[in-house]
């Protein structure tokens, strides 16, 4: 009995050890294939023009071209960009791309107002976006895309206002109680941005004085300089320019007078070398998300012309950029007021004036 035990045993044993070479064995299964993600496709070939300023001015032609990007990217539109060198430029390069079949086509800037309501109606089965222009009448293939900038203004406003009388958060701060607003061209885009800032400085410190400046010019930084330091020297400790390259001159002579700066547009803590903490904020507008918006109406085939649109707070058109190097030290104050201001203008019981 035990010798039949014994070798019932070791055939179980061996069955054991045959069954786990066998699993062991066992080829593990293959992934699943995976399909690689469709490019999207599309007829949609979506182009602009810039003004003068040119790819590479960091403000609107920068943000206007990250919007085609985009739109390249994620809906596989065809874009083009044509830049102007001069104002003469502008119907030449409008015309050429008409004629090549892009559509949508956004002309960049108020001064090219004049330009897409001629052109415009000699192309009706084009799409023209005008980056800042409202147009008065508007005919049925153009679209005016705009800003609420003097909500964004309003909040640098609010930040200016505060900071201008805590002497302790910097020595860059003076007693005086004075900040100062410098503007490149007298256009509406910045004149609304000045009427913002005026108000958001009167609506926390009614005694704060505001100063401007407008130098006549989006693209000569020496303006800015001359702009910014004269403000300086008048007692303005804080300075907000919405003057396009030129601000960033005004930039410059915060840095070197010992004043704080507030930028303009994009975030200009990035644009501008060696900023640092000179910058406090930038009041920033988000024409790549309204130029993104527009090509991708045109390629879902839900475009519609014959309508100026207006980007706000409330539309993610505007706002306020981080503080960056100031976000440890701006006062918690300031940080609410701020806060505060945009869940008001956002609700509608603050409604921003758009002149002063």
């Amino acid at each position: 009995m035990r010798s039949k035990s014994s070798k019932i045993v070791a055939l179980l044993l061996a069955l054991a050890v045959m069954a786990s070479l066998a699993v062991g064995c066992a080829k593990t299964p293959a992934p699943a294939p995976t399909t690689p993600a469709e490019t999207p496709t599309t007829d949609v070939k979506a182009a602009m023009v810039t003004d003068v300023g040119g790819l590479g001015d960091k403000s609107f032609n920068d943000l206007s071209y990250a919007g085609l990007q985009r739109a390249e990217k994620e809906l596989g539109v065809k874009i083009q960009v044509l830049e102007s060198k001069e104002p003469t430029d502008y119907e030449s390069n409008i015309n050429q791309l008409a004629t090549a079949g892009y559509s949508p086509i956004f002309a960049v800037g108020f001064l090219m107002t004049d330009t897409v309501t001629k052109v415009a109606p000699q192309f009706p089965d084009v799409n023209f976006g005008g980056i800042d222009i409202f147009f008065d009448p508007v005919d049925s293939n153009v679209i005016g895309l705009n800003f609420k900038e003097q909500e964004a203004g309003y909040l640098a406003g609010v930040v200016a206002g505060k900071l201008t009388t805590m002497t302790d958060a910097d020595p860059r701060i003076n007693d005086k109680k004075v900040v100062g607003f410098v503007g490149g061209m007298e256009i509406p885009p910045v004149q609304k941005f000045e009427a913002g800032f005026v108000a958001g400085v009167k609506s926390v410190n009614p005694d704060v004085q505001v100063k401007s400046v407008y130098t006549g010019s989006f693209t000569d930084a020496q303006k800015g300089i001359e702009a910014g330091k004269s403000l300086i020297e008048g007692g303005a400790d804080i300075v907000f320019a919405a003057a396009g390259a030129t601000g960033n001159g005004t930039a410059k002579a915060c840095k070197d007078n010992k004043a704080l700066f507030i930028g303009v547009d994009s975030d200009q803590y990035n644009t501008i070398d060696g900023i640092g903490d000179t910058i406090l904020t930038s009041a920033v507008k988000r024409v790549d998300n309204a130029v993104f918006m527009t090509v991708k109406e045109a390629v879902d085939g839900t475009i519609k012309g014959g309508e100026n649109k207006i980007f706000g707070l409330a539309e993610d058109g505007v706002g306020l950029a981080p503080y960056h190097d100031w976000d440890a030290k701006m006062p918690q104050e300031v940080k609410d007021s701020v806060d505060k201001a945009k869940a008001d203008v956002i609700a509608g019981t603050v409604t921003v004036p758009e002149s002063k």
